[in-house]
């Protein structure tokens, strides 16, 4: 079996970020179907990376994984790897082993050991998207509830992304977080994600105040560039300490573990490199006693196939995230789209990723390019 094409799919899922899909062809006609992260105002950095790599694709066999992965980091990166090129290899990556399962009538999990569990449980997130006071985001929870969901995550921090920040802006969140628990009532699991937005000085001390109200974790205080920095904080919050978005391959998680600089980690299968990798960075955690939460800032059907795929086999997984406000998307371009019931969703039975997209019903999509910002919007007050 020869690889003999790859064409993206770069779509607008009506809001938000631009989606990248990749379809891999073969000379047996098989296929195989990869998503890659976006980040706005990165997604045709994604797709030009996508169309250089198929001159290394075309002629291999998709079955021979690993390889090509290596050889794209060695030969065509130049052992430079950057956020767009591991997004473009993680999509490829997906594909080819949607490809393998197919070609051999298994799942995807079934090639990598098996399954640990049938059902994987998904925390909502993608609802609070707008709500800028503590009363709009408690009415927001409470209707994520109502759509059957026991976990949730949102940004409670006003304002943009900024390192260090006033007194206002810490007692704003903390009121937020505050909000958001009286919404739900104390059953119900709330993530708080920080976006590895401030200093260490601001995210601890909102930890400290945060911490009456429970939270399951709280994700990316500080950047994890500087793992020291991280560790440092994690041993002055008491709450679990989330990190691994922003990193990419087993190299780049090595040092948190060493450093034991988080509880949980949240590596992406569209970003960090594919579905083989997630799995080898979860074995590495094992060791040191932290469990994976794969992050999946994705669209509710490529993505999310490859991420319950690695979910089932690990031993030591957590819970994953599912984003709702992208999920009437998913249902129209996924011939048989997932179902999220009483906070799961069941895993794939059929061969490879287990999931087909329409291709008619992407082109109903095409992509939309991002306004131009004002200078202005860069400028701040000082905290």
């Amino acid at each position: 079996m020869k690889i003999t094409g790859v064409k993206t799919f770069l779509t607008h899922p009506g809001a938000g970020k631009n989606l990248c899909f990749v379809k891999v062809d073969t000379d047996e006609g098989i296929h195989g179907w990869g998503e890659c992260y976006t980040q706005s105002d990165r997604d045709l950095q994604v797709v030009a990376h996508v169309d250089q790599l198929e001159r290394y694709l075309i002629g291999r066999d998709p079955r021979n994984i690993k390889h090509f992965t290596q050889v794209a980091y060695d030969d065509f990166a130049g052992r430079r790897g950057a956020m767009d090129f591991w997004c473009a290899i993680s999509g490829l990556e997906q594909a080819m082993w949607d490809i393998t399962g197919k070609a051999l009538g298994t799942p995807v999990y079934g090639l990598l050991g098996g399954a640990c569990r049938d059902k994987i449980r998904v925390y909502a997130n993608g609802w609070s998207e707008g709500a800028k006071t503590p009363e709009a985001l408690a009415e927001r929870a409470s209707q994520v509830i109502e759509m059957g969901f026991d976990a949730m995550k949102f940004d409670p921090i006003p304002g943009p992304w900024r390192t260090f920040v006033s007194r206002d802006v810490e007692d704003q969140t903390i009121e937020n977080v505050a909000a958001v628990r009286q919404a739900v009532g104390p059953d119900v699991d709330i993530l708080v994600e920080m976006h590895r937005r401030l200093a260490p000085m601001h995210a601890v001390r909102i930890a400290r105040e945060i911490e009456q109200y429970r939270p399951f974790w709280y994700e990316e205080p500080v950047l994890a560039e500087n793992v020291d920095a991280l560790a440092t904080a994690k041993r002055d919050i008491r709450i679990p300490v989330v990190t691994g978005e922003e990193l990419y391959t087993k190299f780049e998680f090595r040092e948190i573990f060493e450093k034991q600089a988080a509880d949980i980690i949240n590596p992406d299968v569209c970003n960090v490199g594919g579905i083989l990798e997630l799995k080898e960075i979860a074995a590495m955690a094992e060791p040191y006693f932290v469990i994976v939460s794969p992050h999946n800032f994705n669209s509710t059907t490529v993505g999310l196939a490859a991420t319950l795929h690695v979910s089932t086999c690990i031993p030591n997984f957590l819970i994953t995230e599912y984003f709702v406000n992208l999920e009437s998307f998913g249902e129209e371009i996924a011939v048989e789209p997932f179902k999220v019931e009483d906070g799961y969703i069941r895993i794939p039975t059929g061969p490879g990723l287990g999931l087909e997209l329409d291709e008619d019903a992407l082109a109903r999509h095409p992509y939309e390019p991002f306004p131009a910002r004002s200078p202005r919007q860069f400028f701040q007050e000082g905290p």
